[in-house]
């Protein structure tokens, strides 16, 4: 592999991993901003508001943790 190659995964990948956890931090705390807006509007609804609110969370985290995994992966390909 090129040297240039390398410097430029060297370069990029730690940075998306940086951007993937920064676009995970915004939606789950708009997310979470609006559940419990949510919440405070229709009390009696919280149960269902929680449940799909705790799903969208955990398939926002799931992008994250791809993203981590793509950079393990390009990681490798550097060494």
């Amino acid at each position: 592999m090129g040297s240039w190659i390398g410097v430029a995964l060297a370069i990029s990948a730690p940075l998306a991993v940086g951007l993937a956890a920064l676009g995970s931090g915004i939606g789950l705390g708009r997310a979470v901003g609006s559940a419990m807006e949510a919440i405070g509007r229709q009390p009696d609804a919280s149960g269902k508001i929680l449940t799909n609110m705790i799903i969208g969370a955990a398939l926002i985290e799931a992008l994250t943790i791809y993203a981590l995994i793509v950079f393990f992966i390009v990681l490798d390909k550097m060494v």
